[in-house]
């Protein structure tokens, strides 16, 4: 089998009904002839949409088969041990020019019932905002499903919703159960669990281009939902320059800012699972075995776990976000 080395992979573009530019004047991806990019899916295992690696001897191996044939070489022994051939993160961008609709997602338990998949807990990260940009995450207070269901039937859901200001930098932690959209004007590169299961609980009354809503799953939704108010939505961290900034540790991911100013080595030999980079700002590149893989602005660089030890170079300074399992 060829060496395994710091993969990148083919871009996934996806246009939504709430999508923007921002993709392509922000982070500078081309989404081609589409009216306008919502999602791109930048490293993703979900079996309707696998990612392609774009780089080096492997291009064009799909990630699933690359998981077929490296295993605990590429993610992990520990990791491979629990999800299998089931690459267990999605790393996405997403850009809202309208707020998205408002929604939940099932946790492992639920997803595993009614859908055969994993549930989905996942991050935002928050990379350019326009003035005023809001967000929904969670309750203003403690419910039952009656309380909840009387505000929904009644129109008045939106009064119950916890509403939150988000500006660039901000992080927000979203386990499954908790009611969420991303406000209009938010940038956002979202990790998550491998799933694709979204129950859209209300949706702004809006019509497709042919004139038709998009589909609600009121009653599915009422099983997910976390119905319990918390003190704290969006996540504390103190950014520290050319020092690894624990944001989120979860059961499912682990994600570092790392906002360096010059270059650095990272050595990973204590850690049993895959890393994935996602480059929020500036330009580096992974040296690893004598080749420098050059990384931008929009880039997301996977290091399959047989890596123990990279160097990022700079000459500029860079920003990325780092998670592992």
């Amino acid at each position: 089998m060829l060496p395994l080395y710091p993969l990148k992979f083919k871009t996934i573009y996806k246009d939504k009904i709430w999508g923007g530019q921002k993709i392509k004047t922000y982070l500078h991806k081309d989404f081609g002839s589409l009216p306008n990019c919502g999602e791109t899916w930048e490293i993703s295992g979900v079996k309707s949409a696998v990612s392609v690696v774009a780089n080096g001897e492997l291009e064009g191996e799909s990630l699933a088969d690359l998981l077929e044939k490296y295993l605990g070489d590429l993610v992990g022994e520990k990791v491979y041990e629990q999800f299998g051939n089931i690459f267990p993160l999605l790393i996405k961008f997403i850009d809202a020019n309208e707020d998205l609709s408002i929604q939940v997602h099932p946790d492992d338990e639920l997803a595993e019932k009614r859908h055969n998949s994993f549930g989905k807990t996942e991050m935002w990260y928050i990379i350019e905002a326009d003035p005023g940009s809001t967000l929904i995450s969670g309750f203003n207070k403690d419910l039952t499903e009656k309380q909840y269901l009387d505000k929904f039937n009644s129109g008045h859901l939106t009064e119950i919703l916890n509403k939150e200001e988000a500006k660039a930098g901000d992080v927000f932690f979203l386990p499954a159960g908790r009611v969420h959209t991303i406000g209009k004007g938010l940038l956002i590169a979202e990790i998550q669990q491998t799933s694709d299961i979204t129950y859209r609980i209300y949706d702004f009354d809006r019509v497709d281009d042919k004139g038709n809503k998009r589909e609600l799953h009121t009653e599915e939704a009422l099983a997910a939902i976390d119905y319990k108010h918390y003190p704290d939505y969006k996540t504390k961290y103190q950014s520290e320059k050319d020092k690894a900034v624990e944001l989120v540790s979860c059961p499912y991911f682990t994600t570092n800012l790392l906002d360096f100013t010059k270059s650095t080595s990272r050595d990973y030999a204590n850690l049993d699972s895959f890393v994935i980079y996602v480059c929020i700002e500036g330009e580096f590149a992974v040296k690893y075995n004598g080749t420098a893989y050059p990384v931008k602005m929009g880039d997301c660089v996977l290091l399959p776990k047989s890596i123990d030890k990279v160097q990022l170079e700079t000459t500029s300074g860079f920003k990325i976000l780092e998670s592992f399992v």
